[in-house]
């Protein structure tokens, strides 16, 4: 596969796992500056890892939502909590994914995610 395909498939990805509405935000925010960085993460985060077969995307999710615990990046996990519920998490998953990391990593990372997760939850009722 090439960039350009590459690209694509990264693209049609991010779309489906965060949404239209974030993806159109992203890419009208795009400059100059930041072009290199949104085709890279677009090509590389979208379209290699997540599109490997080797692990769903439910389990991608899970695994993201605890790394975005990890290194305490909210931002981020509000917006993977959303996109966590788009592949198919039930709230009920995504709490005791929090759960574990509080053991993993540590009761502040998880107390400050549950606040994050709740927030986004309400939201989307």
């Amino acid at each position: 596969m090439n960039d350009e395909q590459r690209h694509a498939e990264g693209m049609r990805t991010r779309r489906a796992v965060l949404g239209d509405a974030h993806v159109d935000r992203a890419v009208a925010g795009t400059t100059a500056f930041t072009a290199d960085f949104q085709d890279l993460i677009t090509r590389y985060a979208w379209g290699e890892i997540w599109t490997r077969p080797g692990l769903d995307r439910r389990t991608r999710s899970c695994i993201t939502l605890t790394a975005l615990v990890a290194r305490g990046h909210l931002e981020e996990l509000a917006m993977h909590v959303r996109a966590a519920l788009r592949n198919g998490l039930t709230p009920e998953e995504i709490k005791e994914v929090l759960l574990q990391t509080a053991v993993y990593c540590g009761v502040p990372a998880a107390n400050a995610a549950f606040a994050v997760a709740q927030q986004v939850l309400a939201e989307q009722e």
